[in-house]
């Protein structure tokens, strides 16, 4: 269910469950977690998904089970905001809940027009993973953070766009998109971008 191909220095990670709205398994999680980990090589590094959602969170039976506040979320995040090389998720569709986690942690955010953005933590009453309120408030303000996370709204892609949470809307073949971004850094040394990046922090 998660699916992995290298060419070249770029890396294309999609999550392929899209009959379960690429909800995330603990297994799925774990091995996102061992990709990224693993990704130390590549030059750039794109997470995506299949079908109309990009990923809405958590599977729900493992949810009530524990999976929503796991360990695992964190890990996963955590390894993916390591990375030296240029990491961009493009969001094929709807991105919400504990799968905020992994983009937010990404250099660049690319999205469909019609995704909607959303993050129910007040609703299923837990709190976020932990690093993922900072990200989002580095990205979009403390106040923009609440209204999503304390105030539990749901955006559109064109209102995550203007806050700064998406950083294009792409029509069409969004992981195509990411890839025309990626072309200047598999070219260069991989020095280099780690260098710009490490002075972009």
């Amino acid at each position: 269910m998660i699916d992995l191909s290298k060419d070249d220095g770029l890396w294309t990670v999609t999550i392929n469950r899209p009959d379960k709205a690429n909800s995330l398994t603990k297994d799925m999680l774990t091995e996102l977690a061992e990709i990224a980990e693993q990704a130390t090589e590549a030059k750039a590094l794109i997470l995506t998904g299949t079908g109309k959602v990009f990923s809405a969170g958590a599977d729900l039976d493992e949810a009530r089970a524990g999976l929503a506040t796991d360990p695992v979320w964190e890990r996963l995040s955590g390894a993916v905001a390591a990375l030296p090389c240029m990491t961009i998720a493009a969001l094929n569709g709807t991105l919400a809940g504990g799968a905020f986690g992994m983009v937010l942690a990404c250099d660049i955010r690319l999205s469909v027009p019609n995704a909607k953005f959303f993050y129910p933590v007040m609703k299923l009453g837990f709190l976020p993973q932990p690093s993922d309120p900072a990200r989002m408030a580095r990205l979009i303000g403390p106040a923009r953070t609440k209204l999503i996370l304390m105030g539990g709204q749901k955006i559109d892609a064109s209102e995550a766009r203007d806050f700064g949470l998406v950083d294009r809307l792409v029509d069409g073949a969004v992981a195509e998109a990411a890839q025309g971004i990626c072309v200047d850094t598999l070219a260069a040394d991989a020095q280099i971008a780690k260098g710009i990046k490490a002075l972009c922090q």
